[in-house]
């Protein structure tokens, strides 16, 4: 709750103006209690979830024809049940985040030390937090995610989000609790180091959420930021290691690839794409001979 009855007062405080965007969010937040605002995490999170892997999961079932070119595991049709089964499973985890948020909500202040009024963070201090939180959380979640790949960690608790060998956006949530538990650490961690406005923790869940969608899609667009994000893993790199299951021993960062680079961990991957190179080589080549051989048949005689 922004702790001025006017704008004429929150203005005065600032000492100038407020900008476009801090007169909404003075609109928006000046009575609102800064536990509810704590919460819009949760609601922010679930819309998001429940909206951007429709596109896909709709034109698989539907116009196959438009997407199929591009899926990583093109013979792996998911049936419409498994993907509603996946999401209403995965969902149920929400409303019980809205809860854990509101009970947890006067330790959350210490240990975040959120921001909820004015000013407004800058453009460029947002994207300097958004930058760190990614490198600090695909460092421990690499190593998280390798310990879940442990015979114990895989038995008891990672198996869940393995059970989608080709996975679809859906699958991104879905996994044990203790998992979401488990992976919920590595995302707070950047936060709670360098703590930052309410605006910029939507952003940075909001993003994570979105790239997770996405590396779980099973598919890889010409237009993937993979293309254009050095060291930026995206969905061919995570597909892998779906495809590869409970006996992958690669392919464990969530966002970038310089872990498993340093740590020797993508070995699987690199020979899983040198045997696709390779392929693909002699079925050009088939295709090649075959044409050749055609024009040869069909030619006319001297």
């Amino acid at each position: 709750m922004i702790p001025y009855a006017t704008a004429a007062e929150a203005e005065a405080a600032l000492g100038r103006s407020m900008t476009w965007a801090e007169a909404a969010w003075y609109q928006y937040s000046a009575a609102m209690p800064d536990s509810w605002l704590h919460c819009h995490t949760t609601f922010i999170l679930f819309v998001i979830y429940t909206i951007t892997p429709l596109p896909l999961v709709i034109l698989e079932q539907f116009a196959p024809s438009v997407v199929l070119p591009y899926k990583l595991q093109p013979r792996v049709r998911l049936p419409l049940a498994a993907s509603l089964r996946c999401y209403v499973e995965a969902a149920c985890f929400f409303p019980l985040a809205v809860g854990l948020q509101l009970v947890s909500y006067p330790a959350a202040v210490k240990v975040l030390r959120t921001r909820m009024g004015l000013p407004l963070p800058s453009v460029r201090e947002t994207v300097a937090q958004l930058v760190v939180y990614s490198l600090l959380e695909d460092y421990l979640s690499y190593w998280i995610h390798r310990l879940l790949h442990t015979q114990w960690g895989y038995e008891k608790i990672h198996r869940v989000h393995h059970e989608f060998t080709a996975p679809t956006g859906f699958a991104m949530s879905y996994s044990h609790w203790a998992e979401n538990l488990l992976l919920s650490i590595p995302a707070l961690s950047g936060p709670v180091i360098v703590p930052c406005h309410i605006t910029t923790q939507w952003l940075w869940f909001s993003f994570r959420l979105i790239e997770g969608i996405n590396t779980h899609s099973g598919y890889h667009f010409p237009f993937s930021p993979s293309k254009l994000i050095p060291f930026y893993g995206g969905a061919a790199y995570h597909d892998y290691h779906h495809y590869a299951g409970g006996r992958s021993q690669s392919n464990f960062a969530p966002l970038f690839t310089y872990c498993d680079y340093i740590y020797k961990t993508d070995k699987g991957y690199r020979y899983h794409k040198l045997k696709q190179a390779k392929l693909k080589s002699l079925e050009e080549d088939n295709v090649e001979k075959k044409g050749g051989s055609d024009a040869f048949s069909t030619g006319k005689k001297d």
